[in-house]
């Protein structure tokens, strides 16, 4: 007798948090060449600042101290400013933790395909895998292949345990895709000269810190309400200041049109906006960029997000599977479904998915919704050569889905919206809404695909109801003598036992979509002529 499938915990869900903090830009146009030449001189200076600063904090590793952070922003205040050295030494704990994270998921990423090739080449060559576990190779050659790879991965797992033991991170400051694209100019279109510009550009800083109470929220780079900028200049670049107070006043007009009204009254009750200058290198364009920290959303009760219904999002390699239910979990009305692109480059695919994002927002406040559940994806531990062998395709498809970007800025363009999302877990939510929900719901109108029904699971989930349309049926017979059966509503729910009326698509003769007869019963034949009083129950009447 074979043991049943075990099935893994399925955690509660739960209310997103709202977005704690806001970004706005704008283009710095009609800037003068003088202009230029300053931001590029400013940049340059703070940059080679930030990354000595960096150098010197990846060397310190475990011994760094609260000292040694003091020493690095005195040196740094010499040669710009205290509020610049201050910006630098935060961004240059920030990349650190950063590399410090990534390194930890390197780790983990490891030790995962140390694991699956281990379990791999302990079994019998050719042996058959299954559901949950893969089995041998196919071959000798695979096999040997493969014990490479061990060896392989068992190096780099030692060498990274041992850089995290001590400490050490490796940081490459403008990006380690754009440092490999030098030996591959031809590949990447690029000339010699171009690509120097845009690692030069990648190494400049022009950032400053927002500071509460200072004028217009910032005294390194401030932003007056008319669109005027202006940048506090290094010491070693003062002679270069044309205003008072060492600054210089660029000739180019901001003006933010997203959420511009918000930012003007932050900046007129002196409060805390921090700002970064950056060039697009390949289209030669300045841009400037606000931002500041919001108090976190307070998010309503789960028990309130369900009181209007849900609509349950499935999300797939090329579109958002949507469904609406109402608070009994109940299916209302046709699937939707928003489509996207993810080909092409980063700027194209995240149009399609704020594009795709918005649709699906309008839709949910049109038809009533109040909440949107949405499943908790990460493919972190999915993506692996040694978890799915051959399959490069579905590795390359799990690969192309943005999940934690998607999440962030979806939780984030609803909370604007006045929704909120119910995070659930997505285990066997695609297999049991299709295994339930595809095939009852199709009609000679309607398509179900299993997208589909997995919205409907996701959003009864979220709802805190079971996936399953009914429960199992009584023992002893068919019918409801140990209880009812249903599970789509509660039971104060008024109704909930009575006869529902016949479906439109398979309305028995004589029978309107409305639930009454269109003509009366006819007289019976076992008494001639006698009268007949006609019992009807509350619903005919």
């Amino acid at each position: 007798m074979t043991e049943p499938k075990k099935l893994r915990t399925i955690s509660d869900p739960f209310v997103a948090l709202g977005p704690s903090g806001v970004a706005v830009r704008d283009r710095l146009k009609h800037l003068t060449p003088e202009n230029e030449t300053v931001l590029r001189l400013v940049g340059s200076h703070q940059g080679t600042l930030a990354s000595r600063d960096l150098k010197t904090r990846c060397a310190d590793g475990h011994e760094h101290s609260t000292d040694r952070w003091a020493t690095r922003k005195r040196e740094l205040t010499k040669e710009s400013s205290s509020r610049i050295a201050g910006t630098i030494t935060k961004a240059t704990h920030d990349q650190w933790a950063l590399s410090r994270r990534c390194q930890l998921a390197h780790i983990q990423t490891l030790e995962a395909g140390v694991r699956t090739l281990t379990q791999r080449l302990s079994l019998p060559i050719g042996e058959k895998g299954t559901k949950r576990a893969a089995g041998g190779y196919r071959s000798k050659n695979e096999w040997f292949q493969k014990s490479r790879r061990l060896a392989t991965l068992e190096h780099r797992l030692e060498q990274a345990r041992t850089d995290r033991e001590a400490g050490r991170v490796h940081v490459v400051r403008g990006g380690r895709r754009l440092l490999n694209t030098r030996h591959n100019l031809e590949k990447a279109q690029l000339t010699e000269a171009d690509w120097r510009a845009r690692w030069e550009t990648e190494h400049w800083f022009l950032a400053g810190d927002g500071e509460s109470g200072k004028r217009f929220g910032n005294d390194t780079i401030r932003v007056a309400p008319d669109g005027e900028v202006s940048i506090r200049l290094p010491g070693p670049l003062a002679h270069l200041a044309h205003a008072r107070h060492g600054r210089y006043v660029l000739a180019a007009r901001v003006a933010f049109a997203h959420r511009g009204q918000e930012w003007a009254d932050r900046i007129e009750a002196n409060r805390a906006v921090a700002y970064r200058i950056h060039l697009d290198a390949p289209r030669g364009r300045w841009y400037l960029t606000a931002s500041w920290q919001r108090p976190v959303v307070q998010t309503i009760p789960l028990i309130t997000a369900r009181s209007q219904g849900m609509v349950g999002v499935d999300t797939n390699a090329d579109h958002f599977a949507a469904y609406r239910l109402d608070t009994h979990g109940n299916p209302v009305g046709d699937p939707r479904q928003f489509h996207y692109d993810l080909t092409g480059t980063a700027d194209h695919r995240d149009a399609q998915i704020r594009h795709a994002i918005t649709r699906l927002l309008h839709w949910a406040k049109r038809v009533g919704a109040r909440a949107i559940g949405l499943e908790d994806l990460d493919f972190a531990a999915e993506k692996t050569r040694e978890k799915h062998g051959r399959n490069k395709r579905f590795r390359q498809l799990i690969s192309g889905m943005p999940t934690g970007k998607l999440k962030a800025r979806l939780v984030s363009m609803a909370s604007e919206s006045g929704l909120v999302i119910v995070v659930v877990d997505p285990a066997y939510t695609s297999q049991w809404g299709g295994q339930h929900w595809q095939k009852p719901l199709v009609t000679p109108r309607r398509k179900m695909s299993r997208h589909d029904a997995a919205g409907i699971a996701i959003g009864r989930r979220a709802l805190g109801h079971p996936i399953r349309r009914r429960t199992a049926p009584p023992l002893h017979h068919r019918s409801d003598g140990a209880g009812h059966r249903t599970v789509q509503a509660g039971r104060d729910v008024r109704g909930r036992d009575g006869n529902r009326p016949p479906a439109t698509d398979h309305a028995p003769g004589g029978v309107s979509p409305s639930g009454k007869r269109t003509r009366g019963p006819s007289t019976p034949k076992t008494v001639r002529g006698a009268p007949v009083q006609l019992m009807f129950t509350d619903q005919e009447r």
